[in-house]
């Protein structure tokens, strides 16, 4: 019983034995393969640093107005008995558009202006009576008050029939006539619209900590969908005195000429506020800034000596200070200097001091035009 009890210990022994030692030979030999093992370099783009000018803006973004832009109506209520325009007619100052129904007041016009010689007469007969004595101060007045209230009747008739003529208060185009002939308008209906479109105006807001950076004249760009490819230039014209309490931005307005036609009110507008240039500014593509919790960062390849002796490039983790963004490129301020090459893809699998070999790569090229999905 001993010698059995003696054999199985020595046999668990032996299994146990055999495990802890292939284990520990398994890890010699791992350890020996990684110690043996290449260093890994990770493909990555390159881009130099170089000192180029910039020229920075202030983006925004608003509604094209015009300068002078109303809905024609009616003052009184009528039928329509004229209508002398066509719907995208040009007009000026002064032309009569459409006229409504005023027989009525015309022929009392016409019975006023009729009685007002003899009362007239009468006036002047009475004068002359009052200068003899023959009449009292008040038969005069009561004379001269009878001339006065024709008088105004008149004018208020004219007045009358001329509210019921439409004019064009300023030089335009007008819109799609709503308003047929024979039609009956109540006041205030909408006939037309009527808009000077020679020059238009766009309102936008900008943050008031960029207030130092716009002034009245400065120039802009206006891009707006139906011309993609076409900046409209304007200029500032009025800043509002006050910044709002609630979001804290300011209100500016600019004008833009409109002499080729193209622009409408009502436009959506994205605009740019140029700024004075800088000259020899450090710019980077934005793909090749890193956001991290401390900060932004950028790899910056560094040659240095390996251990075999070969000349090797090492990426090495930079934080950077960025001043502006724009399109495809920031401006840095701090963090870089000309002629050091910045990593633009596969930073994802960098860390600090990892090795890189640079390779071509289309990846990240602008296309000439955005694929249909």
């Amino acid at each position: 019983m001993k010698k059995w009890t003696l054999s199985m210990l020595l046999l668990v022994i032996l299994i146990f034995g055999s495990v802890i030692g292939f284990n520990l030979f398994k890890q010699k030999m791992m350890a020996q393969y990684f110690a043996n093992m290449p260093i890994p370099s990770f493909p990555v783009t390159l881009t130099e640093v170089q000192p180029r000018d910039w020229t920075p803006s202030i983006a925004a973004i608003g509604f094209i107005e015009p300068i002078q832009g109303i809905n024609l109506s009616n003052e009184s209520a009528g039928i329509v008995r004229a209508i002398h325009f066509e719907s995208g007619q040009q007009v000026n100052t002064g032309d009569i558009l459409m006229e409504l129904d005023a027989d009525v007041e015309k022929a009392n016009l016409r019975s006023a202006q009729g009685r007002l010689p003899s009362v007239q007469a009468n006036l002047e007969r009475m004068r002359q009576l009052y200068g003899r004595g023959s009449v009292s101060k008040g038969q005069l007045d009561e004379a001269e008050a009878s001339y006065r209230e024709l008088q105004g009747q008149i004018d208020s008739l004219q007045a009358t029939i001329e509210r019921r003529t439409i004019r064009a208060p300023f030089n335009g185009f007008m819109g799609i006539r709503n308003a047929f002939l024979g039609q009956y308008l109540n006041a205030g209906a909408d006939i037309a619209r009527l808009e000077d479109i020679s020059q238009f105006r766009i309102r936008f807001t900008i943050p008031q900590t960029r207030l130092a950076d716009i002034a009245v004249g400065q120039a802009l760009n206006i891009f707006v969908d139906a011309y993609p490819d076409t900046p409209f230039e304007g200029e500032i014209t009025a800043i509002e005195p006050v910044v709002n309490l609630e979001s804290g931005v300011v209100q500016v307005q600019a004008s833009i000429p409109n002499q080729d036609g193209k622009l409408r009110s009502g436009m959506f507008a994205k605009l740019d506020v140029r700024l004075p240039s800088l000259h020899d500014q450090i710019l980077v593509p934005q793909h090749a800034i890193n956001f991290t919790l401390y900060g932004q960062t950028v790899y910056v390849v560094e040659q240095q000596q390996a251990d075999d002796g070969d000349s090797v490039l090492v990426a090495r983790q930079r934080v950077v200070e960025v001043a502006e963004r724009e399109a495809e490129f920031a401006r840095v301020t701090s963090g870089l200097s000309a002629g050091e090459q910045v990593v633009t893809s596969g930073q994802v699998r960098l860390s600090n001091g990892s090795r890189v070999r640079p390779v071509d790569s289309e990846a990240l090229d602008t296309p000439a035009s955005i694929p249909m999905l």
